[in-house]
């Protein structure tokens, strides 16, 4: 077995600036570390027990096999606030059959990020 010390997800975005400009001001990610020097610097965000790192670029558009899952303590208030600051929501805050409340948004690259509340009483709040 692998002994894994540390992750994240690294994204390459068609624009740096504005990728790190969504996930920065919009999302409100917290920057862990920056890496580099100006427009091209590279950014490291806090993603809950993870990072996210924004670097690099590519001219591919983003692969829909590929989303964030981001759990948040109340959805509609995140919905509030994320819409109130231009993020652009692809479906607004819904509680599925599977018990979890879900809003999906976008990032300026077309990745879809899945924001969710998990309630008090679902089961992932409540280990075996």
């Amino acid at each position: 077995m692998v002994h894994v010390l540390s992750s994240r997800v690294l994204l390459r975005p068609a624009d740096l600036p504005r990728a790190r400009a969504f996930y920065r001001d919009e999302l409100g990610l917290e920057i862990y570390r920056e890496f580099g020097t100006g427009p091209e610097r590279g950014t490291v965000f806090f993603l809950g027990g993870g990072f996210l790192e924004v670097s690099g670029r590519t001219e591919a558009g983003p692969s829909p096999a590929v989303q964030l899952w981001l759990q948040v303590a109340d959805v509609r208030a995140a919905h509030r606030e994320l819409s109130a600051r231009g993020v652009s929501v692809v479906r607004e805050p819904v509680l599925e059959p599977w018990g979890l409340l879900e809003m999906w948004i976008s990032d300026p690259d077309g990745v879809h990020i899945c924001v969710v509340e998990v309630p008090a009483d679902h089961p992932l709040r409540h280990r075996p």
